[in-house]
């Protein structure tokens, strides 16, 4: 297992956690999922999938990465 952290735009609420939360989840390979309102931060905790999936499917969810 492997854990990478993201920067991302748009989290402002619970609304927003829970659809970070469900998506990654939903996505194979993932065992954890966290989210940071206040830094603008989700952690993912996976067993090999890649920065490109998880950075895409953040971006189809709406909360597209800010760094690298």
């Amino acid at each position: 297992m492997q854990s990478e952290t993201f920067e991302v735009r748009n989290v402002k609420c619970a609304g927003c956690v829970k659809a970070i939360v469900d998506g990654i989840g939903s996505l194979p390979g993932v065992s954890g999922v966290t989210v940071s309102v206040e830094d603008g931060q989700v952690t993912v905790t996976s067993d090999g999938l890649t920065r490109t999936t998880i950075v895409a499917k953040l971006a189809e969810l709406g909360y597209p990465e800010t760094g690298g």
